[in-house]
């Protein structure tokens, strides 16, 4: 027959267990914008080869390797205007935005 440990025992044995340490938030590895009107319902488009996944106002899609501003067009194109892009590059600026936006 098994011999069970008692529970304090078991208990002792978790809690001396270490910790992992976790990063508070993981850097961006894909595509982000915000959308500035929030979706009524959350969408799945594919635009350029790649899933976009849209939740209220924000959208998220895997790294790709397409210039930013021809992504940033064709995300406008899908979901309407953004208030915001980022690519594995970074955030576009207000301006190339606007333009992105039409």
């Amino acid at each position: 027959m098994a011999r069970m440990l008692p529970v304090a025992t078991l208990a002792a044995l978790v809690l001396s267990l270490p910790t992992l340490a976790l990063p508070a938030q993981a850097a961006p590895s894909g595509w982000s914008a915000t959308l500035r009107e929030p979706l009524a319902q959350p969408r799945h488009e594919i635009v350029n080869g790649v899933v976009w996944t849209c939740i209220g106002t924000q959208c998220t899609a895997p790294a790709q390797d397409s210039r930013p501003a021809i992504v940033c067009r064709k995300v406008v194109q899908k979901f309407g205007p953004l208030t915001r892009f980022t690519s594995p590059a970074g955030e576009l600026e207000a301006e190339a935005l606007a333009k992105c936006n039409g």
